[in-house]
C-alpha cells in the first residue's frame, strides 16, 4: 500500500469535488476568472493525477467579460449517473458588498472529456452548488443561500430543491435544511447516501485560518439534520504548528473496496501567514464508525501530510516538458487566459511558427480583454524564463513576463518605449492597487535582439533577470529582491480566493494591438 503524500493538486486547486466511476478517480476544481472554466484531473491510485479536460471551453458556457477579481466559476460539483456525467458551477458577477450576483448551471457530458453541453441555468440564489441524484431516479440541487439583509447573517442556509431531467429546470418547493453549527459561514453542501441515512457535508468558518468540514444526517433528504457531536470533522483551526492550514470545503469518494476518502482544500502558509501558491487540493483516509459517523483513520479531525493509499500499482504520469517551444498550434494545457478565450483576434501560434504571438490589448486592471497568458506557481522554489521579440512606439505598448495575482497585486518585467531612452526595459509592481516602478530608471536596451527574461522565486522573495545574449547564461539582475506575499488570499483587506500565476502578457493602451512573439517558455521547480 502507497502513502499519498499532501498535497495531491499543488498551487491553485480549491474546492475539489472528487468522483469515482468504476476504477477512475476524478477530481474538478474551481478556476475563478480564469478560462477556460474548471480543471478535471484524474488518477488511477488517488497518489498521481493527471489534468485531463477543462469542460467550459465556450463563451456560451462560460461569459466571464467584465467579471469582478475573484469571480467567475466558483465550487464545481461533478457527478454521475447512468451514463451520463453532470458538471454544476457557479459563475460569480458580484460578490463584494451586501449582495452577491451568483447565476448557477449544469452542463452535462457523455464522456468526461467531453464534448460538454451548452449549459442549463437553474437559479442565482447562492452559491456552491451540488447536485444528488437519489436511488429513487430522483435529483435534488443544494446551493447555499445568501441572505444580504443586516438583520440576518449572509450564509443563510443550505437550499433544497427537485431537479427534473425531462423538463431541464428545477421543480416544486424550495426548502431550507440546515443552518450550520456554531462555526457558522455554512457552505459548500455534498449529499450522500449511506446505510439509509442521507449525510449532508458542509463547509464551515469561512475559507480561511478557521475552515472546517461538517457532517450532518437525516433518515429524509429534507431533514431535519443532526449533527455529529464531535463536530467538525476536519479543521485546521487553532493549529498554527500543521503544514496545511486552511482545511475545509471537501467531498467524499467511496472505493471500489468500500475505503472512504475526503478531498478538500487546504493552504501551505510562508511566514505571517501567506499562502502565495492559493488554496489548494489535500486528500484524507476516513473509516465509519460503528455508530454510523465519519472519521478521519489517523484520527482527531486534523489533516495529515501523508496518507496511506489504496492497495493497487501505481500510476504515474508523465510531466509536462519544463520548456514550451510554442510548435504547436494549440496552447499546452497548463496555459489560462483571464477571463476570455484564448482566441486568433488576440493570440496566435501559427502567424509566427515556433512563437507564441500576442497581441496589446488592454491594460493590467481591466476586468474585460486583457492579452494575458499564464500557468499556477506549485512551488516555493521555480524559474521562469521567457524571450521576447517586441518593438513598442510609445510608453502605452508594453510586454514581458507577469507574476499575476489579480487586476490590483501584480509584478511586471516589461519593454517598453520611453522619451530620451527608446526601447527600454523596468519593472511595474501593483501592490494593493497602487502602482509602483521598482527602477529610479528604465534602462535603455538595443532595438534589434530579442529579450530573455527570467524570475527566480525563493518562497516570499522574487528576484528578476534580463539578458540580451540568445545563447549563453549572461544574466543580469534588474532590481533587488521584491517581497511577493502581496500576492495571496491574506493580504487583502477582504477576503479572496486565487493564487499566483506566472505568464507573459501584452498590452497596447494606444488601441493599435502591437504584437510580441514569445520564442519559449521555461518553468521550473527548484528542489532543496
Amino acid at each position: 500500500m502507497s502513502m499519498i503524500e499532501n498535497p495531491i493538486l499543488r498551487g491553485f486547486y480549491p474546492d475539489p469535488s472528487i468522483l469515482r466511476v468504476k476504477d477512475n478517480y476524478y477530481i474538478a476544481t474551481s478556476t475563478f476568472e480564469w478560462f477556460p472554466g474548471v480543471r478535471i484531473y484524474h488518477s488511477k491510485d488517488l497518489k498521481h493525477w493527471q489534468f485531463i479536460n477543462s469542460p467550459l471551453t465556450r463563451v456560451s458556457q462560460l461569459d466571464m467579460d467584465g467579471n469582478v477579481n475573484s469571480g467567475g466559476v466558483w465550487a464545481p460539483c461533478l457527478s454521475y449517473c447512468n451514463g451520463l456525467y453532470y458538471l454544476i458551477y457557479t459563475d460569480v458577477k458580484s460578490w463584494h458588498g451586501a449582495y452577491k450576483d451568483t447565476h448557477n448551471y449544469l452542463v452535462t457530458a457523455e464522456e468526461i472529456t467531453g464534448p460538454w453541453s451548452d449549459p442549463v441555468y437553474l437559479n442565482s440564489s447562492g452559491f456552491d452548488p451540488s447536485l444528488f441524484h437519489d436511488t429513487d431516479g430522483r435529483k435534488w440541487l443544494t446551493n447555499v443561500v445568501w441572505d444580504y439583509r443586516p438583520e440576518n447573517h449572509s450564509f443563510g442556509g443550505i437550499l433544497l430543491q427537485e431537479y427534473s431531467e425531462k423538463e431541464q429546470k428545477l421543480v416544486g418547493g424550495v426548502k431550507n435544511i440546515f443552518k450550520g453549527t456554531d462555526i457558522k459561514l455554512t457552505e459548500a453542501p455534498h449529499i450522500y447516501k449511506v446505510n439509509g441515512y442521507y449525510y449532508l457535508l458542509t463547509a464551515e468558518g469561512g475559507t480561511e485560518y478557521e475552515h472546517a468540514a461538517t457532517l450532518a444526517r437525516s433518515k429524509n433528504i429534507d431533514g431535519p439534520y443532526e449533527v455529529d457531536d464531535q463536530y467538525p470533522l476536519l479543521t485546521s483551526a487553532g493549529r498554527d504548528d500543521l503544514p496545511l492550514q486552511k482545511a475545509g470545503h471537501g467531498s467524499l469518494v467511496e472505493t471500489q473496496e468500500g475505503e472512504w476518502y475526503l478531498a478538500h482544500l487546504c493552504g501551505r502558509p510562508l511566514k505571517d501567514k501567506y499562502c502565495t501558491l492559493g488554496r489548494e487540493t489535500a486528500l484524507q483516509r476516513c473509516e465509519w464508525t460503528n455508530d454510523g459517523w465519519l472519521r478521519l483513520s489517523h484520527g482527531g479531525n486534523a489533516p495529515s501530510l501523508h496518507v496511506k493509499g489504496l492497495d493497487v500499482p501505481e500510476q504515474p504520469f508523465e510531466a509536462l516538458p519544463e520548456k514550451d517551444n510554442f510548435d504547436k498550434p494549440e496552447l499546452r494545457s497548463e496555459w489560462n487566459s483571464l477571463r476570455i478565450p484564448a482566441e486568433p483576434s488576440w493570440l496566435s501560434l501559427t502567424e509566427r511558427p515556433g512563437y507564441l504571438r500576442l497581441k496589446g490589448m488592454e491594460s493590467l486592471s481591466s476586468l474585460h480583454r486583457q492579452s494575458l497568458i499564464a500557468r499556477r506557481q506549485q512551488a516555493f522554489h521555480v524559474e521562469a524564463e521567457t524571450s521576447v521579440d517586441f518593438h513598442p512606439e510609445t510608453f502605452q505598448q508594453m510586454a514581458g513576463l507577469i507574476f499575476y495575482y489579480d487586476t490590483v497585486d501584480h509584478v511586471y518585467l516589461n519593454i517598453t518605449e520611453r522619451e530620451g531612452l527608446g526601447k527600454c526595459i523596468g519593472i511595474i509592481q501593483t501592490k494593493h492597487g497602487e502602482y509602483y516602478e521598482l527602477l529610479e530608471r528604465y534602462i535603455e536596451i538595443p532595438e534589434e535582439p530579442e529579450v530573455r527574461l527570467k524570475a527566480v522565486v525563493e518562497n516570499e522573495w522574487l528576484q528578476l533577470y534580463y539578458t540580451l545574449a540568445q545563447n549563453e547564461e549572461k544574466w543580469k539582475k534588474i532590481g533587488n529582491q521584491i517581497d511577493v506575499r502581496h500576492m495571496s488570499d491574506d493580504s487583502a483587506p477582504h477576503v479572496r480566493f486565487t493564487g499566483t500565476f506566472i505568464g507573459m502578457c501584452c498590452q497596447d493602451l494606444s488601441g493599435g494591438k502591437i504584437p510580441a512573439d514569445f520564442d519559449y517558455f521555461i518553468y521550473k521547480e527548484q528542489t532543496d
